[in-house]
């Protein structure tokens, strides 16, 4: 398989050009160390170390005496999250020598490692978050399939494999490695049935409403323990939350936060669906879509706050992007004939925003009313793009 560039790969180069110390977040085989040793290739100053491998640990037994013997170069530390007293000694040869991308270090979401660069690294690093395939990363690549996206996810291993049992089985093997071996490793003492159990009904409730009550009763668990855990997945970018869209003048939205699943081959694999025939047939299909939409555009929309918006009397948006001079709503429809509510008239009637996009499986865009537009994911995906420029 050939190499996919990647989205963040002129950023990265921004930063690397500003910081001297970058570092990038992601989950576990997401493709952060392809990305480095890819653009390592083209470079004879790069010295990459993957932390969990011994030899390459054992070159910072004196890491003062290997960074200061390499002063000219750019060090990469992978799965830097494993060393946390590495950031003291980096935060002074830092300060000895401030010389633009000395330092990359790749990380796999860890909320220690988030702390310590805030703490250790203020003002001195840029903070890049990396993640599954988008679909403008490889839409273009001969071979790509939207339901195979949709179906596989976005993990390079799963979407690459050789087949859907492949790809499952790819999935699988991810979903307990991060819950037996990732979660404890990053110092999370939490039981790994339980683990599960709390992913699987996240899977169930995908979309909708978060209701921490309702979960900690099923679990035997307190809310607030509740809370602590999904906060963990979060951190570790296995699920994403979306908060609720206010106006100030009006207090009529729901205060509870949306949950997904980030990665619907995820999705997908915890509900134990196994072809997109089977996906077609599920009640989850339209909430599928929905968050391969979001983490889509959310992932891109760095300049945007993003939100939903659901009325008191319970209409609703799926996703609202709030820049400082402009909003702009999505709605999200699994169908290749999408039809709209007289709710989704309503919510743009409240919103105001500059336009609104139906994103749904259809070839082209087509305009549906003044300023709504029908389009697709990659149609979307460019708009938005631009609005970031």
């Amino acid at each position: 398989m050939n190499y996919i560039s990647r989205k963040i790969e002129d950023f990265l180069a921004e930063n690397l050009s500003i910081f001297p110390a970058v570092v990038i977040l992601g989950s576990r085989q997401c493709g952060k160390s392809t990305l480095i040793k890819k653009m390592a290739e083209n470079r004879e100053d790069m010295i990459y170390l993957d932390l969990q491998n011994r030899e390459d640990l054992a070159k910072l037994n004196e890491p003062t005496l290997f960074f200061r013997n390499n002063h000219d170069k750019t060090i990469c530390l992978d799965e830097v999250q494993l060393t946390p007293d590495i950031f003291s000694v980096l935060r002074s040869e830092i300060d000895s020598n401030k010389r633009a991308g000395r330092f990359i270090l790749l990380g796999s979401a860890s909320r220690n490692l988030i702390q310590h660069t805030s703490e250790s690294l203020a003002g001195r690093v840029g903070l890049l978050d990396l993640t599954p395939f988008l679909i403008t990363e490889i839409n273009n690549n001969e071979g790509f399939s939207l339901y195979r996206y949709w179906f596989r996810g976005g993990y390079p291993d799963s979407y690459n494999a050789i087949s859907d049992k492949a790809s499952s089985l790819w999935r699988e093997n991810f979903i307990r490695t991060y819950i037996e071996r990732d979660i404890p490793q990053l110092g999370f003492n939490i039981a790994a049935p339980q683990l599960m159990r709390l992913l699987t009904m996240t899977a169930h409730e995908q979309g909708q409403l978060l209701n921490a009550s309702k979960f900690a009763s099923s679990m035997g668990l307190s809310a607030p323990t509740i809370r602590s855990y999904l906060d963990i997945m979060e951190q570790t970018y296995v699920i994403r939350t979306l908060q609720p869209y206010y106006k100030n003048t009006k207090k009529r939205l729901v205060k509870s936060p949306k949950v997904y699943i980030r990665d619907c081959g995820l999705l997908h694999q915890i509900l134990q669906i196994k072809s997109f025939n089977d996906l077609l047939s599920n009640p989850i299909v339209g909430n599928s879509w929905e968050s391969l939409v979001i983490e889509n555009v959310c992932s891109i929309a760095r300049n945007a706050q993003c939100y939903f918006y659901r009325s008191a009397t319970g209409e609703e948006m799926d996703l609202v992007l709030q820049y400082r001079d402009q909003q702009i709503a999505i709605e999200c429809k699994s169908s290749t004939a999408p039809s709209v509510t007289e709710g989704f008239w309503k919510s743009i009637d409240f919103l105001n925003p500059s336009h609104t996009y139906v994103v749904a499986p259809v070839d082209s865009a087509y305009p549906l009313a003044e300023n709504v537009t029908v389009c697709n994911l990659c149609e979307i995906m460019n708009i938005v793009e631009g609005m970031e420029d």
